[in-house]
Parts: structure tokens; sequence; C-alpha cells
């Protein structure tokens, strides 16, 4: 019942930033766990960042940390990507479920709902 749509991909080169957005409709009870992945071409689906509505508590997986930043505000998702690297390019997904606890690590938890997806490209 939840959707989920996404905007804010592009083209960057090395060093720059953008910013991932994802709206979120439908009818939410209570907190929700809610994450970006990314994949590239030939790659594992990869977790990039995780937040809990219900008290903000984060995830970052280990690539990412100290650059990107995930934030969440009425209905939407964001993910703030900063100096960007040729190996960040992928397709980034946000994605949602519902929570009834602060753990919303994405390399373990299951995400029932997703985006369409948006690709992030980055030149050297």
């Amino acid at each position: 019942q939840v959707q989920l749509v996404q905007s804010g991909g592009g083209s960057v080169q090395s060093g720059g930033s953008l910013r991932l957005s994802c709206v979120v409709s439908g009818v939410i009870r209570g907190s929700l766990c809610m994450a970006w992945f990314r994949q590239a071409p030939g790659k594992m689906r990869e977790g990039v960042a995780a937040i809990y509505t219900g008290g903000g508590s984060t995830y970052y997986g280990d690539s990412v940390k100290g650059r990107f930043t995930i934030s969440q505000d009425i209905n939407m998702l964001f993910l703030q990507m900063n100096s960007l690297k040729p190996e960040d390019a992928a397709m980034y997904y946000c994605a949602a479920d519902p929570a009834s606890a602060d753990y919303c690590d994405p390399t373990v938890r299951q995400f029932g709902t997703w985006g369409q997806g948006t690709q992030v490209n980055v030149s050297s």
C-alpha cells in the first residue's frame, strides 16, 4: 500500500554532490525503516544507508561513511551524497518497511516496498 517515487539522480564529476529524494505515499501507521540501496552492473545489491523514522537512528555502509547522509522529513526520504567517487556510480533505490523497533540495518533487514530506482553516474 505504501508507494515510493524517487528523483534526483544524474551525472556529476568525481568530488561532486547529488541529493536523492524519495516521496512516500499511502497509509502509514507507526514507524518505518527506510533505506537506500544501490546496484552497479555486475555487482550485488548493496545497502547504503538506513534510518528509523520513529527515532532517527541511522546506519551507513562502510564505503559511504563520512560522505553520505540519510535524512527523513514528513513524507520524504533523502540521501545527500558528497565527495562522490566513480565507484559510487550505480542505480540507487529507496526502500521502506514497517518497523516496531529501532533496527533497520539494510544488510540484515528485509524491505517490502521499493522505489523505481534512479541512476547516479560519476565521471573521473
